[in-house]
């Protein structure tokens, strides 16, 4: 009984931190690469 509950809520957990790891992922691409494609007006450049 202790064992259904345990794999439960580690399966539970387990699914919160690769979802929290899948969307910091995907905040690090648009950080790092599309970002600098899109600059904002405080970050354009003077070129």
């Amino acid at each position: 009984m202790i064992a259904v509950i345990f794999h439960f809520w580690l399966g539970l957990i387990l699914t919160a931190v690769a979802g929290l790891v899948a969307i910091g992922v995907i905040v690090g691409y648009i950080k790092k690469v599309v970002a600098p494609q899109y600059p904002g007006k405080r970050n354009r450049r003077d070129d």
